[in-house]
C-alpha cells in the first residue's frame, strides 16, 4: 500500500461521536402574533400556519397569517412612526439604536443560531458563525453611518424615503432582515418586514429584541404570511421603497407591479454563478473553495456556485479530487457540529431540485452522488456532482437552489468568459487562479454585480452586494447600500 493509499485508508475510516447543540436552548413560544406598532397582535382573521422543521417535519410554532387589513394596520403604523417620531431623531439617536440591536444580537446568539437552524435545515455551525454574527456586524455597520449621511456621497442633507416593505427569503431569514432593516433605519426610514412563510421564527425573534432595545413602536413592524401577504404589501399605497430579495419570477412580477407607481425598487434575485478554475490554481484550497461554493447551506444560495468551469488540462484531476471531497461530506442532523450538509427547507424545494436532477441525467451528464446515509423523516438531498455537463443542458441553465453542482470545461481564458457569461442571470462569480494579471483580465469581462478571486462565499457589510440582468438590480451592503434608502 502506498503512502497516498495508507491516507485515503485512514481518511476514510474516521468516525465522529454526535456533538449536538441542544435544541431546548431556542425559547419557542407555542404561537405567534404579528409584530405591529411595537407589540405582537393577532391577526384580523385568526388564521394561522405551521412552521416546521425541515429535519424531522415536526411543528415548530403556528404562526399568524396576515391579510391585507393587518398589512394596511402595519403600514399605518409605519407611517405614524415616521411622521411622529423616527423622522424628527437624530443620526446619533437614530445610531444607539442600531448599536443597541447589535449588542441584543451579540447577546442572544446562540439562541438564534439554534432558532435559525431549526427552522431553516442549515448546521448550527453555519448558523453560529456566519448567519448571526453577520447579522449584528451589518446593525453595527450601518449605526456607524447613521450620524454620517451627509458625508456618504449623496449629496448634503440627503433624506429618507418614507416607509419601506421589505420582503426576505427563507434561505438567510435573519441575515436577510439585517441586509434590509439596518440601512433603512439609518437613514431614517421606517419598515415593514415580510419574512419568508417557511422561516418566520428568526425574524419574530428579532421583534423580541426590537422591544429589549426600546425601539419606539411602529418604527419596524413583522407581518407573517403567505404569497398573499407580500403581494398586499407590495399594492399598498402609502409603501414608499419595496426591497425584494428571492426568486427572479417573483420579482418580476413585483417590479410589473410598481411599474405604475412612485414606488423606489430593489431586487436581489436568482443566479447561476460560474466558478472558474485555471490550471495553475492552488488546488487544495481550490477544492475547499469549490466546495464551500456550492454546499454551503445546502445550495440554498442565490449566489452559489453552481457552475463549475474548469481549465481541460486540469479536469480529471480536478473531478476526481472533488468527487472524493464530496464523498468526505456530512450530511445529517443540522444541530450536530460536525454536520456538513443539512436538511433542505421544504418539501416543495425538494421537489425541484429532484426534478432538475433527473433531467440532468436524462439529457447524457454523468453524475456523482454522495453514498452517504440520508435520514428516513425530514427533507434531505445528498451532495451531487454533474460531469460531462453541456451549456444546453437544463442543470447548466437553470436555478437548482440545492447541493447540485455542474462541472463544464474550457481551454482559453476567453472562452471560460464566454461560458461564465451565457446565462440570463449575473450575481456572482469566482475566479481561481495564481496570476493575478490573468484573475484581473477575466474579472473585467465577467457580466456578474459580485466576482471573488480565489475565494468564494465570502461576505462582509462593508462590501456592496447584488446584481445585474435577472439577478436584479441595487445594491446591499457597504456605502451602496445606504442610496437604496435614501432620496437622492
Amino acid at each position: 500500500m502506498t503512502e497516498h493509499d495508507l491516507a485515503n485508508s485512514q481518511l476514510g475510516s474516521l468516525s465522529y461521536d454526535p456533538a449536538p447543540e441542544s435544541a431546548s436552548i431556542a425559547h419557542l413560544r407555542p404561537s405567534y402574533g404579528l409584530f405591529i406598532d411595537g407589540a405582537f397582535t393577532e391577526a384580523s382573521s385568526h388564521e394561522q400556519f405551521a412552521t416546521l422543521n425541515p429535519s424531522n417535519e415536526t411543528t415548530l410554532a403556528t404562526v399568524a397569517q396576515a391579510s391585507s387589513a393587518d398589512v394596511d394596520r402595519a403600514v399605518v403604523a409605519a407611517r405614524r412612526a415616521y411622521d411622529t417620531v423616527w423622522s424628527k431623531t437624530t443620526g446619533a439617536q437614530r445610531a444607539k439604536y442600531l448599536f443597541r440591536i447589535a449588542r441584543l444580537i451579540q447577546e442572544r446568539a446562540r439562541e438564534l443560531a439554534v432558532v435559525e437552524t431549526l427552522d431553516n435545515g442549515k448546521p448550527i455551525r453555519e448558523s453560529r458563525d456566519i448567519d448571526i454574527p453577520l447579522a449584528a456586524a451589518h446593525f453595527f455597520y450601518y449605526a456607524g453611518w447613521a450620524d454620517k449621511l451627509d458625508h456618504a456621497g449623496f449629496g448634503a442633507d440627503p433624506q429618507p424615503l418614507g416607509v419601506a416593505g421589505q420582503i426576505i427569503p427563507w434561505n438567510f431569514p435573519l441575515l436577510m432582515a439585517a441586509w434590509k432593516l439596518a440601512p433603512a433605519l439609518a437613514a431614517g426610514n421606517t419598515c415593514v418586514l415580510k419574512p419568508a412563510e417557511t422561516t418566520p421564527l428568526s425574524a419574530l425573534i428579532l421583534a423580541e429584541i426590537l422591544q429589549q432595545a426600546e425601539l419606539p413602536a411602529g418604527v419596524v413592524n413583522i407581518i407573517t404570511g403567505d404569497g398573499s401577504t407580500g403581494a398586499a404589501l407590495v399594492d399598498h399605497p402609502d409603501v414608499d421603497k419595496i426591497a425584494f430579495t428571492g426568486s427572479t419570477d417573483v420579482g418580476r412580477l413585483i417590479q410589473q407591479r410598481v411599474a405604475s407607481s412612485p414606488k423606489r425598487l430593489t431586487l436581489e434575485l436568482g443566479g447561476k454563478g460560474a466558478n472558474i478554475v485555471f490550471e495553475d490554481a492552488p488546488i487544495d484550497e481550490m477544492i475547499e473553495g469549490i466546495i464551500d461554493g456550492i454546499f454551503f447551506n445546502q445550495g440554498h444560495v442565490c449566489c452559489a456556485g453552481s457552475r463549475l468551469l474548469v481549465q481541460e488540462s486540469v479536469a480529471d484531476e480536478v473531478l476526481r479530487r472533488l468527487v472524493r471531497r464530496v464523498e468526505q461530506l456530512r450530511v445529517g442532523d443540522p444541530l450536530d457540529k460536525n454536520t456538513d450538509v443539512g436538511a433542505i427547507n421544504s418539501a416543495a424545494q425538494l421537489e425541484r431540485i429532484k426534478e432538475l436532477t433527473a433531467f440532468g441525467e436524462s439529457e447524457g451528464a454523468t453524475r456523482y452522488t454522495s453514498s452517504c446515509a440520508l435520514p428516513e423523516t425530514g427533507y434531505w438531498f445528498a451532495p451531487t456532482v454533474f460531469a460531462d455537463v453541456s451549456q444546453s443542458h437544463r442543470i447548466a441553465r437553470e436555478e437548482i437552489f440545492g447541493p447540485v453542482l455542474s462541472v463544464l470545461t474550457f481551454r482559453t481564458p476567453e472562452e471560460a468568459v464566454a461560458k461564465a457569461n451565457n446565462t440570463k442571470y449575473g450575481l456572482a462569480c469566482g475566479v481561481w487562479s495564481e496570476k493575478g494579471s490573468r484573475t484581473l483580465w477575466v474579472a473585467e469581462r465577467l457580466r456578474a454585480g459580485v466576482i471573488w478571486a480565489n475565494t468564494y462565499n465570502r461576505f462582509d457589510p462593508t462590501s456592496p452586494f447584488g446584481g445585474v440582468r435577472e439577478s436584479g438590480f441595487g445594491r446591499e451592503g457597504g456605502r451602496h447600500g445606504l442610496e437604496a434608502y435614501l432620496d437622492v
